[in-house]
């Protein structure tokens, strides 16, 4: 199970991720995202997008499936980080903002439609959600985590099948040294 990977490997995984330069994607959310409004940093492993959203003036709140990383998060951000899945999202129009980077990967394919609803139904009315997936359309194993890739077209139908309405998908080469992924960018507006 791709958590297990991520408490046994919590502290090399934060040193990798954690000064990753995610600047102009963050910029290209916020720009659908009331100034000082609520953001939602789901799956937030080290915590690094959250304390930026923080530290520009937003309200807050960032969970991870990772006991490790929610304990390395908080610890970093200064935020009580929930321990918690995507399958125990239950809010109800309660974000103007919703930041899902290099999470939803590891979400079985046949699971993305009923979690992309649970991450609908969290956005307020004229909320933004910002995701990124790995570019592809297989499934595979990696070092004890498992990867769904999708295509732009797939992230769009997710996305309108939850009756969110997109604005843009576009695909951007990974930030960190020495890595080729690519990844399916979106963001997403609740009508």
């Amino acid at each position: 199970m791709s958590v297990g990977y991520y408490n046994e490997n919590a502290q090399s995984y934060f040193d990798s991720t954690v000064l990753a330069d995610m600047q102009a994607l963050r910029n290209r959310f916020l720009q659908h995202v009331r100034s000082g409004g609520s953001v939602l940093d789901a799956g937030c492993g080290s915590g690094r997008d959250a304390k930026a959203f923080g530290d520009a003036g937003y309200l807050v709140t960032a969970f991870d499936a990772s006991v490790e990383l929610v304990r390395l998060a908080s610890h970093h951000t200064g935020l009580s980080v929930h321990h918690m899945t995507f399958e125990q999202m239950d809010w109800q129009a309660q974000f103007d903002g919703i930041w899902a980077s290099a999470c939803l990967l590891h979400v079985a394919r046949p699971d993305l439609p009923d979690t992309f609803g649970r991450f609908a139904r969290a956005l307020a009315a004229g909320g933004a959600w910002c995701l990124s997936m790995k570019q592809g359309d297989t499934t595979r194993e990696l070092d004890g985590r498992t990867f769904t890739d999708v295509t732009e077209a797939e992230m769009h139908d997710l996305l309108e099948a939850v009756g969110l309405n997109v604005r843009d998908t576009w695909l951007t080469a990974d930030v960190r040294p020495g890595r080729d992924d690519r990844w399916v960018n979106a963001i997403a507006i609740k009508p």
